[in-house]
């Protein structure tokens, strides 16, 4: 079909009706890391780096970055307690330092997506050795209060979607590239 993004049997995602609550979770979120990924494939460092519109920073790399970090703050600092220090420590005064220092050189490329891919990996290992009974079971949040395994999970899943569908949009506006 001249309209998708790519052919059906090149689809690397997967949609197998999983039986269990974990199990679903899990293949929702592989699949939207999957997508994040073909969005952002065959593309230079400086079109990962284009800008949305202004005043926005977004870009396709600035959302790997952003991603990743999200990963690393509720699988490793809330879910796990790690107490490791944020991914991309903020300047002063900088909210969005996951999509200001997502620059388009080679570098920048190469360590936002191996911290990301390194961060989905720690998640997913996470959680496969996760026994489903203990979705329910809760952690502690960093400024109060307690979120359940569960909530994490779904947390991640909308994460992931509110972002692919930006991804899609980028995407379209750097190669006209739209669909799945």
């Amino acid at each position: 079909m001249p309209d998708m993004f790519l052919p059906p049997e090149s689809d690397p995602r997967t949609y197998d009706n999983p039986v269990g609550e974990k199990a679903t979770y899990q293949e929702y979120l592989r699949n939207y890391r999957l997508t994040l990924e073909l969005k952002c494939q065959d593309l230079t460092p400086e079109q990962l780096a284009t800008r949305s519109v202004p005043p926005s920073t977004m870009s396709l790399l600035g959302l790997v970055r952003h991603l990743a970090a999200v990963e690393h703050h509720w699988f490793q600092r809330v879910l796990r307690g790690s107490g490791e220090p944020w991914l991309w420590p903020s300047a002063p005064g900088s909210r969005d330092v996951d999509f200001d220092d997502a620059v388009g050189t080679a570098e920048c490329v190469e360590q936002s997506f191996a911290a990301w891919r390194r961060e989905v990996a720690r998640a997913e290992e996470w959680v496969r050795d996760l026994p489903e009974a203990e979705l329910g079971a809760t952690a502690a949040m960093p400024r109060g209060g307690e979120v359940s395994v569960r909530d994490v999970l779904v947390h991640m899943i909308e994460e992931y979607a509110r972002h692919c569908g930006h991804a899609d949009l980028l995407r379209e506006c750097i190669d006209g590239r739209t669909g799945q």
